[in-house]
């Protein structure tokens, strides 16, 4: 760790170096967005390099000091973003020519903003898309038509935007932008510079004052599913975290959400009204009409369909806007009544194309690794959990009356599983699982989030973990799927690996 620690620090000094050469200011300032070709970069100034620098933006002293300041005044959030966007070379108004879709939400924000990427992506448009977090590389964050930016790409506008940033924190009492903060400023630039039609951003916290919604003129503003989570930042009641989503309204601008429960609905509908903003909230995804076969989604699980709906009425907009551009934006019908129902339009087959060929990694995700299935889920609160369990036992049931047995691995991204709450939800999974091993991903750095752990069960073994904290180990002999089952001794999480990661497959797996 010490050496690792000591190599980014000796990264960020040769960097400092460069800064303080003479004319490397220029470099930097006379950056502007016509082009998108390759700039020579300095010695050793390589994606790594970015990546290592990047990273010190998570424990910066004088990033922490600035949470701590703001934490009690939230507006100093969005002042404070500001300011970092223009010492980057941005200005607000610039991101008026993104032509932006803006989604929030407790739960399925990521997978709306994936299908309505996919979908417009579909009709030809060049997009961005902008979200959080990354599973495997930081680089997943930022996308250009549905790709992540590649690494040559990624380290030229990293340190354009880092080089800026850092040449003028001397006169900014050495503030430098947290982790987030940065790569939202890093993906604002990215998507001028490649010159996208459209960019999809999704809120990383809340709404209000997520550093996100400095955005002033979004074409269509989406709301998923609420739920509690965030407490201490949003809110502690689902009221509150209403009011804080709706934050992203802007007057004029239409936004549509899915069903709510009756008080938070209240909250957005006042916060629309009070924002001057149109809002509708979408028809469940039976109410599309369609000539012949139901809508079908690339991403499993029931309670995608409203993420799915949502996104259909976030495309629909942004299409008539960017197709019928003087058409006047329609108020709801009756606000006395609360809020319109959307319409349940006919999609088109580019549309429902779009939907069924969507891919969102590690949501309700079936990855098969040589003769081992594994379920791959990231849910974290109670709402999500359960919806995991409703597709995980529907998903491995099937597969068990197909093959015989299943053998699952599914993730969480947070320590909820490990309360005797989560642990409760999870029962229904257990019954289904031959040779599984369910594990639980505890804090690491954001940038060692892969995919992947050091787990093994049947002599399979996946790449290596930081931390793993099994709360669930159950062993079946093969064949075996009705006797009861047996825990066994949580694996050790330093075992070395013997597989490839899981985006790979093993040389043995290859036909």
């Amino acid at each position: 760790m010490m050496v690792r620690f000591s190599r980014v620090l000796e990264r960020g000094s040769v960097f400092a170096a460069f800064l303080r050469q003479k004319d490397w200011s220029s470099k930097f300032t006379t950056v502007k967005y016509s082009s998108t070709k390759a700039e020579p970069r300095l010695h050793r100034m390589e994606y790594q390099d970015a990546v290592c620098t990047l990273n010190t933006l998570q424990t910066n002293a004088c990033a922490l000091e600035q949470v701590r300041r703001e934490r009690g005044h939230p507006q100093l959030q969005l002042q404070a973003m500001r300011g970092f966007l223009e010492r980057a070379g941005l200005v607000v108004e610039e991101l008026d020519h993104l032509n932006i879709i803006h989604v929030t939400g407790t739960k399925g924000k990521g997978s709306t903003c994936a299908f309505t990427e996919h979908i417009l992506r579909s009709y030809g448009f060049r997009t961005g898309f902008y979200s959080s977090p990354h599973l495997v590389e930081v680089r997943e964050r930022i996308r250009i038509n549905g790709k992540p930016i590649g690494k040559e790409l990624f380290t030229k506008y990293f340190w354009q935007v880092y080089g800026r940033l850092y040449e003028t924190k001397d006169t900014h009492g050495g503030s430098m932008p947290a982790y987030f903060r940065f790569l939202t400023i890093l993906a604002f630039h990215v998507f001028l510079q490649e010159k996208v039609d459209l960019a999809v951003i999704e809120v990383g916290i809340g709404g209000a004052y997520d550093c996100t919604n400095i955005i002033r003129r979004p074409w269509v503003c989406g709301i998923a599913s609420l739920g509690i989570d965030h407490t201490s930042i949003l809110g502690d009641t689902i009221e509150k975290i209403a009011w804080q989503k709706g934050g992203i309204f802007k007057p004029g601008v239409p936004a549509f959400t899915v069903k709510q429960p009756d008080g938070p609905m209240m909250v957005l509908k006042e916060r629309a009204k009070e924002i001057g903003c149109p809002l509708w909230v979408c028809p469940e995804l039976e109410e599309y009409p369609a000539d012949s076969e139901p809508l079908r989604l690339g991403l499993a699980g029931h309670h995608q369909r409203s993420n799915a709906s949502l996104a259909l009425q976030l495309s629909h907009s942004w299409l008539q806007r960017r197709c019928l551009p003087d058409q006047s934006i329609p108020s709801p019908a009756d606000e006395s009544k609360g809020v319109s129902p959307a319409a349940g339009f006919q999609p088109s087959p580019i549309m429902a194309k779009g939907l069924e060929d969507t891919e969102w990694p590690g949501r309700t995700q079936t990855l098969k690794h040589g003769p081992v299935t594994y379920f791959l889920d990231g849910a974290h609160t109670t709402r999500s959990m359960l919806a995991c369990v409703s597709w995980f036992s529907k998903v491995a049931s099937q597969h068990e009356r197909t093959t015989g047995s299943v053998s699952a691995l599914v993730l969480w991204s947070e320590c909820y599983c490990s309360t005797p709450q989560g642990s409760e939800t999870l029962q229904p999974c257990l019954s289904y699982w031959c040779h599984a091993i369910l594990t639980l991903l505890c804090s690491a750095p954001t940038s060692q989030r892969p995919l992947h752990h050091v787990t093994q069960t049947n002599k399979t073994s996946m790449s290596p973990w930081k931390t793993c904290s099994p709360v669930a180990w159950t062993t079946r002999g093969a064949g075996a799927c009705s006797t009861a089952r047996k825990r066994s001794p949580a694996p050790s999480c330093s075992s070395p690996a013997t597989l490839s990661p899981w985006w790979q497959p093993s040389a043995a797996a290859k036909p």
